[in-house]
């Protein structure tokens, strides 16, 4: 938990009294009680995060209250180390009633570990595979990209991963068996893979694991002459980043993601991230600027090119869900019900781990701003779907909401709620 600050309240309450706010005023504005804002001006309670922004966005601080938050007892925002190793083998245990397991492992932790000894498959190197065995194995690996990147909408990623995983190993190995042009181009597809792998396992909560994954992404789309991949692989470091409510990193890991010489899709990618890093910061005007940046850049035609789309393919208009996602951490929870209810409108149904993600995240702007029944009447039917793909990242909006809510327990629909919303929110995805 964050420890009181004194300083925090001391600036609260100037920054109250200087626009001429009352206790009770700002409790109307940001929907908490008069004495749990005492408390905080007193610096005997910490305030929680929800309410630093709001507080900064009432009383127009521009993010100088939420840089004086207090930080959690043992944050630490440097970032996860990307866990390079020497990954010649891929160790993969599947179990029938239990947990799967990945493993990267170079030749000399094989040997020593005892496991050289299990059943393998290799190729026998006997001869390199035929043109049309490279094409096949295109065409069906595009083909099953799509169709699992549908399923990872709603399963839970370890259902998921471990094929996935397989797939990519195919790939990478296929690969030293082509010619030049299609070997290419299976690496680029085995790129696309490692780097849907890391998202997922992102959402099962290990970010050391995620970044590994994306750097092999990285690795693969290199070794196919795509060097483009690694300005992506910044944007998914800044997701680490964001959702550690670390603004500085994340703004800057997407600030080096936006090189002139990257595709604009990347560089679009990367500028909706810094809005995001931004709106953490509570730094309106950079944040709108460079959500104004992204609509562009992905307005702009891609090169053509036949590979999987890089980044998210079911929000029928990112830039805008990604505003309503900003204006929640800006603290303008009204503004951030009204757009996410525009953008949740155009996400088709099947798109469950989408609606989940940005419906919960309604649901808390809906309950910031002071609306109960109705954020609980929206996160009621995202229940089964939370439930379904067991996300580490969905998790996190999850708390929150049940957070603001527990402050209303009074309310009927908060009881109802209440139990349900609680065990959710206490979900292992490991």
């Amino acid at each position: 938990m964050p420890r009181p600050s004194t300083e925090f309240g001391e600036e609260l309450r100037r920054r109250r009294l200087e626009v001429g706010l009352s206790l009770t005023g700002l409790s109307d504005e940001v929907h908490y009680s008069k004495a749990q804002l005492s408390k905080v001006e007193r610096g005997i309670k910490a305030p929680s995060r929800d309410l630093v922004r709001l507080c900064d966005a009432a009383l127009g601080a521009d993010g100088a209250l939420i840089a004086l938050a207090p930080q959690a007892a043992g944050d630490n925002p440097a970032e996860a180390a990307s866990g390079q190793v020497d990954e010649e083998d891929w160790i993969m245990q599947l179990s029938p009633d239990g947990p799967n397991r990945f493993q990267p492992m170079g030749r000399r932790e094989v040997m020593s570990a005892g496991v050289a000894s299990l059943m393998t498959w290799r190729p026998d190197g006997s001869g390199p595979a035929s043109l049309a065995a490279g094409a096949g194995m295109l065409e069906a690996s595009r083909s099953l990209f799509t169709q699992y990147r549908r399923l990872g909408q709603t399963l839970e990623p370890g259902l998921l991963l471990p094929v996935l995983i397989a797939q990519t190993h195919t790939l990478r190995e296929l690969s030293a068996q082509t010619d030049n042009s299609t070997r290419e181009q299976l690496l680029a597809l085995g790129s696309r893979y490692a780097e849907y792998v890391g998202w997922l396992v992102q959402e099962t909560g290990d970010e050391r694991a995620a970044l590994w994954w994306t750097q092999r992404a990285v690795d693969l789309a290199a070794a196919g002459g795509d060097q483009a991949l690694a300005g992506y692989a910044l944007v998914r470091r800044a997701l680490v980043t964001l959702y550690r409510d670390d603004a500085e990193q994340t703004v800057a890991l997407a600030r080096r993601a936006q090189g002139g010489s990257l595709p604009p899709r990347i560089r679009g990618l990367a500028a909706q991230r810094e809005a995001q890093g931004h709106a953490l910061a509570g730094d309106e005007r950079a944040c709108l600027s460079a959500l104004d940046r992204a609509r562009t850049l992905l307005a702009r035609q891609d090169d053509g090119s036949d590979e999987p789309v890089i980044g998210t393919m079911h929000l029928p208009d990112p830039v805008g869900m990604v505003t309503g996602w900003c204006l929640v951490d800006l603290g303008r929870p009204r503004e951030a019900s009204a757009e996410l209810d525009r953008q949740l409108a155009l996400v088709g149904e099947s798109a469950v781990r989408t609606q989940v993600r940005y419906g919960v995240r309604r649901a808390l702007a809906y309950a910031s701003a002071g609306e109960i029944d109705h954020a609980c009447a929206l996160v009621t039917p995202l229940l089964d779907g939370v439930a379904a793909v067991r996300s580490a990242t969905v998790t996190t909006d999850l708390r929150r909401l049940a957070r603001v809510l527990a402050r209303h327990s009074d309310q009927p629909s908060v009881r109802r709620l209440g139990p349900r919303l609680g065990t959710l929110s206490r979900l292992s995805t490991s």
